[in-house]
């Protein structure tokens, strides 16, 4: 770790121009440690571009900094230019090129002279970076690139922007420090994130107090229409595009839904299943205790991510993945008993 930093260290002694991606369908995680690393890397004099394969969802553009994000999507060539013309870049909250999205991936792979600095918490990372910082333990990038400016000696240029955009990271992969994930030093590092300026309750209040009238529909709808199966203690509930169109669905409207599922006392695993317009579905898995909802994700539905809280998706028809679901959830839950996950 040390000799990395030091390496790292030295390469942005002169200024560079450097570019910054997080991964496709952007969450407070990926936004905050992008935002905070860009300023910080401006800061120290460096030529920075924050790029997101995809528009940042309306609940998060309150962060400071959103509107300089790039959007591959909206201007491909752009960001195309932008990355080929970059001597450093970041890859933030992804450990695997496939979580950009198809071309956009594409456009990274075929940087092959290009230094990569990984910074990330997800489990089985690649390696296609010269400097991999990875640490499935930590709560979240935010909380990495905390240690990661400090590890550089600049803790102190962490101003109040920073603080409020790394901030928003921490607590939203920790469910508002809820998660296991929580340890005792992301509590000391949000502590002296609000020292820094960042305002814990007006945080809270527009990330989870700021729902729109069709935003709190639709949530009652998917709590309405969730199920509950007491024998494998699993909750799950099902949006179809229908659904989202009535309600007006926009980008991150659905965020933390799916942790409904495990307020249910009795509950141990948690899903949402979420179909796009082009009729693919999304998939959400939360859960308690050592139930390994990233296996489940993995073994079924092309996921992965984090022991409780974890991805995955399909191709299928959203009544197909549903089915699926039902019919590999008895086997999943046998083999969690007799501990063979």
């Amino acid at each position: 770790m040390t000799e990395k930093i030091n390496q790292l260290k030295k390469l942005l002694e002169q200024p560079k121009q450097i570019s910054i991606v997080i991964h496709r369908n952007p969450d407070g995680d990926a936004i905050g440690s992008g935002l905070a690393l860009r300023k910080f890397l401006i800061n120290k004099g460096h030529r920075v571009d924050l790029i997101s394969p995809n528009p940042v969802p309306d609940y998060l553009r309150w962060m400071p900094g959103t509107k300089d994000i790039i959007v591959y999507d909206d201007e491909p060539e752009k960001v195309s230019e932008i990355l080929n013309n970059s001597e450093l870049i970041f890859t933030l909250d992804f450990n695997d090129l496939s979580r950009v999205g198809t071309l956009l991936e594409e456009v990274l792979k075929k940087l092959d002279d290009k230094t990569f600095v990984m910074i990330d918490h997800h489990l089985n990372p690649k390696d296609y970076a010269k400097f991999t910082f990875s640490d499935d333990k930590k709560s979240s990038t935010s909380e990495m690139v905390y240690d990661f400016i400090t590890e550089l000696g600049s803790k102190n240029d962490i101003d109040k922007d920073m603080a409020t955009n790394l901030f928003t990271g921490i607590m939203t992969d920790t469910g508002s420090f809820k998660f296991p994930n929580t340890t005792s030093h992301t509590m000391r590092v949000a502590g002296e994130l609000m020292d820094k300026g960042a305002e814990n309750n007006k945080i809270q209040v527009k990330i989870y107090d700021s729902f729109s009238r069709n935003k709190m529909k639709l949530l009652g709808k998917t709590i309405n229409k969730m199920i509950f199966i007491p024998e494998y203690k699993t909750a799950y509930m099902v949006l179809t595009k229908n659904n989202l169109k009535k309600y007006k669905y926009r980008k991150g409207d659905t965020e933390g839904f799916v942790n409904y599922g495990l307020a249910l006392k009795a509950a141990n695993f948690a899903v949402l299943f979420l179909e796009n317009e082009d009729g693919t579905v999304r998939i959400s898995f939360r859960s308690k205790g050592d139930f390994p909802a990233n296996e489940f994700a993995k073994r079924y539905f092309n996921g992965g991510g984090h022991l409780n809280a974890a991805g995955g998706r399909t191709n299928e028809n959203i009544e197909t993945a549903v089915e699926k679901f039902l019919e590999k959830l008895p086997e999943f839950y046998k083999d969690y008993t007799n501990n063979n996950v």
